[in-house]
C-alpha cells in the first residue's frame, strides 16, 4: 500500500521523517517495503507546503489487514504507534451545500471510521437518509433493490449533477505517486476515496441506467457483460451483477460496465459504495481473470460501515472540487444491520501469553486508539472490534494487537525452564550433514530444486513407474512429483551453461517419489574440466571414472563399498546413460544408484548446449547409511612395517577391476591390508580379448613384522584364488 506523508499528515500530526516513520511501522507489523522522495509537494491547498518535496512510503499489508490499505488505516496505526490523537475526517470535508448529502455526523458510525466517540451499538434500521419521491427524471431518487442480500449485505446509492473535466493538480499529483491513473474528476474522486477511506466506489453514468434502477442480482446463466476494460465476459449464475430494469451494467465487487461509463458527456451519475461478500468476490475474479484494487479489497473483507462513510467523502469531494453538487440524499438499503460482537479480553492472559507484563493504561489506551470499544470487566475489559477489523475473532487476537503496539522489544530476556531433556536428532540430519560435507570437498556446489517438475521432464527417470502426479497442480511444469533428483539438477547446469559458466560440478540432497513411496538421495552433475584449471598441469575433461571415484568417496564415509555393473535393460540407468559409459551401482547385489555420462537427447531436451559432455550420478543415502552405526571405533597406528607386492594379471577384457577387487577382498588372507589397482595395459604382446592388470597388494600384521615367506605365501595364495575362479594367468 503506497501512501503519502502530506496525506497521512491530514488524519495525524507526526512530525518524524518517513524513514523513522516506516522503521517503527516496520516492528509493529507494517513492513516498509520502499521509501521514495518525490521533488514536487503533494499536499492539496491549504494544507501546508515543504520545500524539500513529499515522500512515498510503500507498505507490505498482509492479506489479513484489508483496513490498512488506505491511507486512513495506516494514519490510524502511525497515530497508535506514537500515541497522537487521531484527527477526525469529518473535520476536513467541508459543509456539503444545498442537496448534498448529510452531514458525516448525522450517520451512526459505531466503527468510530470517522474519528467521533464510538457509540455501543449500530442502529437497528439504515442510516439516515433524505427521503425523496421517485421521480426519475426531476426529483433525483433513484429505486434500489438488493435481490441478494446474502451476497450484497448492504448497498449506498446516491445521485449528483456534474461537469466533467479533469482534476485539480493535487489530486492527480496522489493519484499518480499511488500508482492510480488520473482520467477524470468524477473517476478520480471515486479512486481517491478507494485510497483514502479504503471502501471501492463506482460511479454510473445515470442516463445509460433503464428505469432508471439499481437491481443486485445474481446474473443469469451465460449472460453477458462487457467491462470497463472493453472485454465481453460471460457470467455465471453464482456471480452478482448490479444491474438497471433491463440488463447488466456491472459485476459486483470487481469492475463497472462499459455501457454506463461516465464519459465526457455524463451529466449526472450514480454514485456507488456497497459491501460485497468476500468469497464471492473472489470467486468471481478468479473466473474471469479480473483483479482490480476493489476486488483485492472486497475479497479480503470489507467494512460494511464504510458505505455511507465513502459516499459522504465523495459527495464532498464533488462539491469542493467543483465538480457539481449533490440531487437528494444518500439512499441506503441495509436489509441486515451488523450486530457488533464482544469480545472478553483477560488481564492474566495477556502475561501469560506474551511473557510480558502490559500496564492497565496501555492496553486501553493501544485498543482505544485503533478503534476498539473497551469496557473495564472484573477480570480485564470487554472489547468491541470495529467493523473494519475483520481479523479480530478471539482473545487471543486482541492479545497480539497489544503484543505489536506495546513493542515486542519489551520482552525480558530469560531463558526457558527445561522441563525434559530435548528429544535426540534424526539420524538422517546427521547422515545428510556427511554425505553435503564430502560432495563439498570433492568441489561440488549445492543446489536446491523443486520436487515438482513437469511430466516430460520426469518421464526418463521413472523407469516400469508412473509418475506420482498432482491432483491439483499450479501449472503443467509442477505437474508431478520429481522420480529423481536429476531433472532438477541438469535445469540448474543448463542454466548456468547459458550463462557462460563451462566448468559445473553440482550436488542436491533431497527425496524422489515414487508410487511404492519417498526416499532420500545424493544426486550429482559435473562438466567441464575434471580439475581446476592450472598452469602447472594439462587440462583434462571430466570423464566416468572422475564421476564414480566421487561416489565412491561419500559411500567411504558411511563403511560402504559399491560395485558398478553394467545397467540392465529396462532400468533408469539404461534409459538416461550412454551405452558403455554407465553403470548400475550395487551394494550386496542390490541397486542402489547408477553413474555416467548422461544421454544426449535429455540433454538436449534440457537446452544443454550442443556437444556438452554431462556426467551424472545418483545413490540412495537410506541403503547407504543402512551399514552406518552410531558408534565408531579408532584403532592405534601400526607399530610394524607393511610389506609390498605388485602383481600382474592376464584376464579377460571384460572383466572389470571391482570384480577382480571382489574376489580377492572375499577370499584374501588375514594379513592383506589393501588392494589397489593402478595399470591396466592392452595392446602388443598381450593376447587377444586379454587385458593386463597391475594390482599393488598391501601385508600388515598388528602384532610383528612379516617375513618374506609369509608374504610370498599370502601372494600366492591371492594369485591361486583368482586364477582358479576368473582364469586369471600370472604374467
Amino acid at each position: 500500500m503506497k501512501v503519502l506523508l502530506s496525506w497521512v499528515r491530514e488524519f495525524v500530526d507526526i512530525d518524524e521523517t518517513a524513514e523513522a516513520i516506516g522503521r517503527r511501522l516496520s516492528l509493529r507489523g507494517l513492513a516498509l517495503e520502499g521509501l521514495d522522495h518525490l521533488p514536487q509537494n503533494t499536499a492539496r491547498p491549504g494544507g501546508g507546503t515543504d520545500a524539500g518535496g513529499d515522500w512515498l512510503l510503500d507498505f507490505d499489508v498482509t492479506a489479513n489487514r484489508p483496513d490498512c490499505l488506505s491511507v486512513a488505516g495506516v494514519a490510524r496505526e502511525i497515530a497508535t504507534v506514537y500515541g497522537l490523537p487521531f484527527r477526525e475526517p469529518a473535520q476536513r470535508w467541508p459543509a456539503a451545500g444545498r442537496g448534498a448529502a448529510p452531514d458525516p455526523r448525522d450517520i451512526a458510525d459505531p466503527t468510530g471510521l470517522l474519528g467521533w466517540p464510538i457509540a455501543g451499538t449500530e442502529p437497528a434500521l439504515a442510516v439516515p437518509v433524505t427521503p425523496v419521491a421517485p421521480t426519475p427524471a426531476v426529483g433525483g431518487a433513484l429505486p434500489i433493490s438488493i435481490h441478494a442480500p446474502d451476497l450484497c449485505a448492504r448497498y449506498v446509492g446516491a445521485l449528483a449533477d456534474v461537469t466533467i473535466g479533469p482534476s485539480p493538480a493535487w489530486i492527480t499529483e496522489r493519484l499518480t505517486a499511488c500508482g492510480v491513473r488520473p482520467i477524470s474528476n468524477i473517476v478520480d474522486i471515486t479512486n481517491y476515496v478507494l485510497l483514502e477511506v479504503g471502501h471501492p466506489m463506482h460511479a454510473f453514468d445515470y442516463t445509460t441506467l433503464a428505469g432508471p434502477a439499481i437491481v443486485v442480482r445474481q446474473a443469469r446463466e451465460g449472460e453477458t457483460l462487457t467491462t470497463l476494460d472493453g472485454k465481453a465476459r460471460t457470467l455465471t449464475t453464482d456471480m452478482l451483477v448490479i444491474a438497471d430494469a433491463e440488463r447488466p451494467t456491472a459485476l459486483g465487487g470487481v469492475m463497472g460496465g462499459a455501457d454506463s461509463e461516465v464519459t465526457s458527456t455524463t451529466r449526472r451519475i450514480v454514485f456507488e459504495a456497497a459491501w460485497f461478500k468476500p468469497q464471492m468476490v473472489r470467486a468471481t475474479a478468479k473466473a474471469l481473470g479480473l483483479r482490480t484494487e476493489a476486488s483485492m479489497r472486497f475479497e479480503r473483507g470489507a467494512d460494511v460501515t464504510a458505505p455511507p462513510v465513502a459516499m459522504t467523502r465523495a459527495l464532498a469531494l464533488v462539491e469542493e472540487l467543483g465538480a457539481g453538487t449533490a440531487v437528494g440524499g444518500m439512499i441506503d438499503v441495509y436489509p441486515q444491520p451488523r450486530v457488533p460482537r464482544t469480545i472478553a479480553l483477560d488481564r492474566d492472559r495477556i502475561s501469560g501469553l506474551l511473557g510480558m507484563t502490559v500496564p492497565d493504561a496501555e492496553v486501553t489506551r493501544i485498543l482505544t486508539s485503533l478503534g476498539f470499544g473497551v469496557d473495564a470487566a472484573a477480570h480485564g475489559w470487554l472489547v468491541t472490534p470495529p467493523a473494519w477489523r475483520v481479523d479480530q475473532h478471539r482473545g487471543v487476537d486482541l492479545i497480539e494487537e497489544v503484543g505489536r503496539h506495546y513493542g515486542f522489544e519489551h520482552l525480558p530476556a530469560t531463558f526457558p525452564g527445561v522441563q525434559q531433556a530435548p528429544a535426540a536428532s534424526d539420524p538422517r540430519i546427521a547422515r545428510d550433514t556427511r554425505a553435503r560435507r564430502v560432495a563439498l570437498a570433492r568441489g561440488f556446489s549445492e543446489a536446491i530444486s523443486f520436487a515438482f517438475i513437469e511430466a516430460a521432464a520426469a518421464a526418463p527417470f521413472t523407469g516400469t513407474d508412473a509418475p506420482v502426479a498432482l491432483a491439483n497442480p499450479l501449472s503443467e511444469k509442477f505437474a508431478v512429483m520429481r522420480p529423481s533428483l536429476l531433472p532438477g539438477l541438469i535445469q540448474a547446469v543448463s542454466h548456468n551453461r547459458r550463462h557462460g559458466r563451462r566448468d559445473i560440478q553440482l550436488f542436491e540432497i533431497g527425496t524422489r517419489f515414487s508410487p511404492r513411496g519417498e526416499s532420500r538421495v545424493l544426486a550429482l552433475a559435473w562438466t567441464g574440466l575434471a580439475t581446476p584449471d592450472h598452469w602447472s598441469g594439462a587440462r583434462r575433461d571430466v570423464d566416468f571414472f572422475d564421476m564414480s571415484g566421487a561416489v565412491e568417496q561419500i559411500a567411504s564415509v558411511f563403511d560402504r563399498v559399491l560395485t558398478p555393473v553394467v545397467p540392465e535393460p529396462g532400468t533408469v540407468a539404461a534409459s538416461v546413460l550412454v551405452p558403455g559409459r554407465a553403470a548400475t551401482l550395487l551394494l550386496n547385489d542390490v541397486a542402489v544408484g547408477f553413474a555416467g555420462q548422461l544421454d544426449a537427447a535429455i540433454a538436449d531436451a534440457h537446452d544443454v548446449p550442443a556437444n556438452d559432455v554431462i556426467y551424472v550420478a545418483e545413490v540412495d543415502l537410506d541403503a547407504l547409511s543402512g551399514g552406518d552405526t552410531s558408534q565408531r571405533h579408532a584403532t592405534s597406528l601400526p607399530r610394524f612395517p607393511a610389506a609390498v607386492r605388485d602383481v600382474a594379471l592376464l584376464v579377460d577384457d571384460a572383466l572389470s577391476a571391482a570384480t577382480v577387487r571382489g574376489t580377492i577382498q572375499a577370499h584374501a588372507p588375514a594379513a592383506l591390508v589393501s588392494v589397489v589397482e593402478f595399470d591396466r595395459y592392452q595392446g602388443k604382446g598381450i593376447p587377444e580379448g586379454k587385458v593386463s592388470l597391475a594390482l599393488r597388494l598391501t601385508f600388515q600384521s598388528a602384532e610383528r613384522t612379516l617375513t618374506d615367506a609369509e608374504v610370498e605365501a599370502a601372494t600366492s595364495a591371492v594369485v591361486q584364488v583368482l586364477s582358479s575362479q576368473l582364469g586369471a594367468v600370472r604374467r
